[in-house]
């Protein structure tokens, strides 16, 4: 693996971390690390393990029995798999959103926005009204959906239940945002509010984002990591990944020789 360092702080970092559903490994000593409040894109064909990674950063294999991760994932120095770690804090501090919005269709926008900080306790409806509305206006969603809070999260289109999902991340506050193929369901309009999106977001909160889309990984991301069978190929500031790749597999993905 080649790698370029980047200058900042970095949030978070993975030091061989491999994941195994029984005897096939899905990914394999992937070592990277993210600069805080930049956007990190991962790159590679279908099958690659951009996905299998991207889980192991806040936990999600955790929730199937087949799956071992190995290694470590330190989130300002802290290994989120070190014993005693509660995985609910760890998502907490790491939220995701998933390739198809995920909102809770017979509940409200508010109750949508809120629910992460309703399960752990919260109970001031004042805090929850301000909470709601700092995390909308985040998700560049206030402003179409602030006279129909009591609504039903179903009567939004898929681009807003998409920016709702990103909301109800932003309200409990993560350090790192992890982002699944988020405009793979989304027509280009919505796709270019969401890039709209990422972009304001980084200001506030270290981003990682799966996509196959390589123009929107050039377009929002700061640094990109191409995934090839498991493994990290190269990763490397964005415009280099694109302009300059050091690695021949890079570039004849990104040059669309392959993939």
């Amino acid at each position: 693996m080649t790698e370029t360092e980047e200058p900042g702080q970095i949030r978070f970092e993975t030091r061989k971390i491999s994941v195994d559903y029984g005897n096939n490994r899905g990914v394999r000593d992937v070592s990277l690390k993210f600069t805080d409040r930049q956007v990190t894109a991962l790159i590679g064909p279908s099958g690659c393990g951009k996905t299998t990674f991207l889980r192991a950063l806040n936990r999600m294999h955790d929730l199937n029995r087949h799956a071992k991760v190995t290694g470590e994932a330190l989130l300002d120095g802290q290994d989120i798999y070190a014993p005693g770690t509660d995985p609910v804090t760890i998502r907490r501090r790491i939220g995701m959103v998933f390739q198809k919005p995920t909102p809770f269709p017979t509940m409200s926008i508010f109750d949508n926005v809120v629910a992460g900080l309703k399960l752990v306790g919260m109970r001031d409806r004042e805090k929850l009204r301000q909470v709601a509305e700092r995390s909308l206006r985040q998700a560049a969603l206030w402003d179409e959906v602030s006279d129909r809070l009591s609504s039903p999260a179903s009567r939004l289109s898929g681009g807003q239940q998409q920016r709702l999902s990103i909301a109800r991340a932003l309200a409990v506050e993560p350090d790192v945002l992890l982002m699944d193929e988020p405009t793979s369901s989304l027509d280009p309009q919505a796709t270019k509010r969401i890039e709209e999106l990422v972009t304001q977001l980084k200001n506030d909160v270290t981003i990682i984002i799966v996509t196959h889309n390589m123009q929107q990984a050039a377009r929002i991301s700061d640094t990109t990591a191409f995934f090839l069978d498991g493994e990290v190929i190269e990763v490397a500031p964005t415009d280099l990944i694109f302009t300059n790749p050091t690695d021949p597999r890079t570039e004849e993905y990104v040059t669309g020789r392959f993939g």
